[in-house]
């Protein structure tokens, strides 16, 4: 009986010990943060700002790994099949996450099967911003100008899927207007071309738009928020420009492979809501136009799940394909 009880004890310290294991000793080496988009967006952005203070955190590197392509799903698969031991993350938006496996009719990944989420940490709300060449001020005269020049203009995307394309199908959708739509790989280079006027407007991450909106390079016309934002005060927002329902906002937020134990999900998380409350990240990502906003990984699931639902009606309304 003595032995029996010897050999419980022992069992019971070596389960206590081997559960929290791959926690303990997490990251036995340097962490990517696969990033689906080029160098100077919004997404890009806010990986490098939370790259720091993990490094300091667990005192091992996080790496960021910029893959653009596919509407970021040349990312995501990456991701998806990469070893699920925490080593290789995701950080992803909108269109990479939920929406480019639907645009492209096919599933490489799927981000309720295949990711686990950890959490959102940054929300980028969108301005309409136009070329200063273009002869308007206000959000319903450039729609004006559209209708009467329709297919002439040309208006920008970060890819097809983002929520900036999406917004823009929302739009043509319910007001009827024509134009060509332009997809880059990412929003600097989206946004170079409207610099340069190669294209003629776009829906702007306040992230990136911000500064050339100050200097008065390209000009904003509304937000996409539900009210105003503090970074355009004085700029009205589409639904106060009478398009109802125009509401759209990039989340950026953490993903990991759906099969990384849930002691390492939770450290991450763990770490990325203190990173996220530190006064001078949140300042960080209010200069750069987001808004810092963790959540649980179950808070981030459903919200994920609720903006599948929403966009994908559009996607489907819309017949947005890329083959």
């Amino acid at each position: 009986m003595k032995n029996m009880v010897i050999l419980t004890v022992a069992l019971v310290i070596c389960g206590v010990i081997h559960l929290p294991a791959n926690a303990q000793t997490y990251p036995r080496k340097p962490v990517t943060l696969v990033v689906p988009y080029p160098p100077g967006g919004n997404v890009d952005t806010g990986a490098r700002i939370i790259a720091e203070p993990l490094r300091k955190i667990f005192g091992k590197p996080f790496i960021i790994e910029n893959k653009a392509g596919a509407g970021g799903m040349i990312a995501g698969e990456y991701v998806a099949k990469a070893e699920p031991d925490g080593h290789t993350l995701f950080v992803g938006a909108n269109g990479p996450v939920l929406h480019s496996p639907l645009i492209y009719g096919r599933s490489p990944y799927e981000w309720s099967r295949d990711f686990a989420p950890i959490t959102s940490f940054a929300f980028t709300p969108m301005a309409l911003v136009v070329h200063p060449s273009l002869p308007v001020k206000t959000a319903q005269e450039l729609f004006d100008l559209i209708k009467r020049k329709p297919g002439e203009l040309k208006f920008a995307t970060p890819g097809a899927g983002t929520t900036n394309d999406l917004l823009g199908a929302l739009l043509v959708m319910n007001t009827g207007a024509k134009w060509i739509t332009v997809h880059y790989k990412g929003n600097a280079p989206a946004l170079n071309d409207l610099l340069g006027g190669q294209v003629d407007f776009s829906f702007e991450q306040i992230t990136t738009g911000l500064p050339q909106i100050k200097a008065g390079k390209i000009r904003a016309l509304a937000v996409t928020a539900e009210k105003r934002v503090p970074w355009l005060p004085d700029v009205p927002t589409l639904e106060e420009e009478g398009f109802k329902g125009a509401v759209g906002v990039t989340f950026t937020g953490v993903l990991a492979p759906v099969k990384t134990p849930s002691e390492i999900i939770s450290r991450l998380n763990e770490a990325l809501v203190k990173i996220v409350k530190d006064k001078e990240i949140i300042d960080k990502l209010f200069t750069a136009g987001a808004e810092a906003r963790a959540s649980s990984p179950e808070e981030f699931k459903k919200y994920l799940a609720a903006e599948y639902a929403r966009w994908a009606k559009v996607i489907k309304a819309a017949n947005i394909k890329i083959q």
